[in-house]
């Protein structure tokens, strides 16, 4: 099983740790715009709040330029929610008329396990920040995420080892209509990822989000389901890029989306960590490679266990 690591871009622009209070005399800070700023508190003994590091950084960078922040890791975010960090960073906001960037959650497993992390609901971040253009959210466990409106968010990231299933109907009843990426990892009922087909069918069925090029419902145990909803979902017509890896893909999966609409309108098809057959795989980059789609078939660290002779597929991200 693979993990998450820390995000090393965020809105074009490179993660730069903010400084721990020991190192915060001898690391020289880059200019406010020209990075995005990852605050963190150590996850576990930080005698540092994450909301006492914000406020030093409030203090120590002009935070009307910044563009983007990354929340890294909280204290306690095995048990304890974001709640008073989206109460500080809603109570700066007169203080980032610049903000396009906030992803919340940034934690790597030595940190805090994904299915570990405690979130809450994110609503109010995106109510908050209406000129935002991209969000991300790392974490299933208590995750709330009520369908928003909001105009101007192009990119949208969801990366759960479970997501709830009334998470999923909030992201997918959404108005966005300037949203153009769209990922989810919808995870395994292990973790509290329930979500079915139906959940996903007001973005599958193409009436919403009028400019989306790229889709990934990725890392999920119904990998097969998912695959053949899309071979004849309306909005597939319409992107450039798909991503259905990371989850348990079967030939099933496989035949259905080489049985289904065309797909050779893609310019990458990204089905890396599945359960493939070789001829499957082979009839796969027959088809679609064949005619300039980027296949990404790679199966990665997908293993299989046997068990009293059933045979046991895993996501890439559970715990």
């Amino acid at each position: 099983m693979s993990h998450p690591r820390h995000l090393t871009e965020s809105c074009g622009l490179p993660v730069f740790d903010f400084p721990s209070p020991e190192d915060s005399g001898t690391t020289p800070l880059p200019a406010a715009d020209a990075v995005a700023w990852r605050i963190s508190s150590d996850s576990y003994d930080s005698e540092e709040s994450w909301t006492e590091a914000f406020a030093r950084f409030r203090a120590a960078v002009d935070t009307t330029v910044v563009r983007a922040i990354v929340v890294g890791a909280w204290e306690e975010a095995y048990e304890s929610g974001p709640e008073e960090i989206i109460a500080a960073l809603l109570d700066a906001r007169p203080h980032l008329p610049a903000l396009r960037g906030l992803f919340l959650g940034d934690m790597h497993s030595e940190e805090c396990e994904i299915s570990w992390i405690t979130q809450s609901d994110v609503g109010p971040l995106l109510d908050g920040f209406p000129e935002l253009e991209e969000f991300g959210v790392r974490g299933g466990s208590g995750l709330v995420f009520p369908a928003v409106t909001h105009h101007k968010l192009r990119s949208l990231t969801v990366e759960t080892g479970g997501m709830p299933a009334e998470a999923v109907r909030g992201v997918a009843t959404s108005d966005l209509p300037a949203l153009v990426h769209l990922d989810l990892w919808l995870g395994t009922s292990e973790y509290g990822g329930d979500a079915t087909i139906t959940d996903l069918a007001p973005v599958l069925d193409g009436d919403r989000l009028p400019r989306l090029r790229h889709l990934g419902l990725r890392n999920s145990d119904i990998q097969d389901e998912i695959a053949a909803a899309v071979a004849a979902a309306p909005v597939v017509a319409r992107l450039e890029t798909l991503d259905l890896s990371m989850g348990v893909l079967t030939d099933q999966g496989g035949a259905a989306l080489l049985s289904g609409q065309p797909l050779t309108h893609l310019k990458k098809l990204d089905l890396h960590h599945n359960y493939l057959g070789g001829p499957l795989r082979e009839r796969l980059q027959e088809v679609l490679g064949g005619a300039g789609v980027a296949l990404d078939l790679d199966r990665g660290h997908a293993e299989e266990d046997e068990d009293d002779g059933r045979v046991w597929r895993y996501v890439a991200v559970g715990e």
